[in-house]
């Protein structure tokens, strides 16, 4: 068993995220955009390019931070969640700093939460990640197990008030792998064949971003300010080509959203708030 160094409960680390249009685009794509969809992808439109919410994955990345004695080799990505707080400009300096906030012992797993946030130059707060790490065989220390998770699932035998589905791209994940995730996962099939995948997947956090693209567009008019905050759990992986459909259901303020390709639910325990 590796041993996670509890000590590091606390720790920060800042950073700074440099962006133009090109990024946002660049971004925008790789989750899905299409040339049509001029406000996402057209530096010149009127009004400005808009950028997907779920585009504060990417900055956040530079304030990512995990704890010392981190298997990486058993990471998983668990959870996600995004708060927006004003929409993205589409280029511009943005000022991270992420601190792990919690380490938790699940037994047969060491579950690590970490908070990224971020701010304008003149400390305008633009959002808040969150990320839930699992780190298969770290866990066992004798730590707190920390709270019960929400449970969140649609109501049974109730349609949904909004479905949205799209197909992705053979080349989805060779495209989204240039916004900064290089893992060899996504794109090397012999590293796929010995991770235990018949061929490499897309990114968790792309099919989070179709499913951010599919509630903007469906939810919110393609308004991207109306967007506010959404949270998944990672359930399946997702192979280039498949087709996401995104479902949600009216919940008190939110919507409860599941992801699923046919009927395996790639994304779920998930909710969105939207204006």
């Amino acid at each position: 068993m590796v041993k996670i160094d509890m000590d590091s409960v606390g720790e920060t680390k800042e950073g700074t995220f440099q962006y133009d249009w090109k990024t946002c685009a660049l971004y925008n794509l790789g989750i899905g955009a299409q040339a049509e969809d001029l406000p996402f992808v057209y530096e010149r439109v009127k009004g400005g390019m808009k950028v997907f919410p779920s585009f504060a994955t990417i900055v956040a990345g530079s304030g990512l931070l995990f704890p010392k004695g981190t298997d990486f080799v058993r990471l998983l990505h668990g959870e996600q969640l995004i708060r927006l707080y004003t929409p993205f400009d589409p280029s511009g300096i943005i000022k991270t700093k992420g601190v792990i906030e919690h380490i938790y012992d699940k037994g047969k797993a060491a579950v690590i939460h970490v908070k990224i946030s971020g701010y304008s130059q003149e400390n305008a707060h633009i959002f808040d990640t969150k990320y839930v790490f699992f780190v298969v065989g770290s866990g066992g220390f004798g730590g707190d197990p920390g709270p019960k998770s929400e449970s969140i699932n649609p109501p049974k035998g109730v349609e949904p008030d909004f479905s949205s589905s799209y197909q992705t791209s053979k080349n989805q994940a060779a495209f989204y792998r240039l916004n900064g995730d290089f893992n060899p996962l996504h794109i090397d099939p012999d590293f796929a064949k010995k991770a235990g995948q018949p061929k490499p997947i897309l990114h968790g956090l792309c099919t989070y971003g179709i499913a951010t693209r599919a509630i903007v567009n469906g939810l919110c008019d393609g308004d991207v300010s109306r967007f506010k905050e959404f949270s998944a759990r990672f359930k399946d992986v997702v192979f280039p080509g498949e087709t996401l459909t995104t479902e949600g259901w009216k919940d008190d303020g939110r919507y409860i959203i599941q992801v699923r390709k046919e009927n395996t639910v790639v994304l779920g325990n998930s909710y969105v708030i939207v204006e």
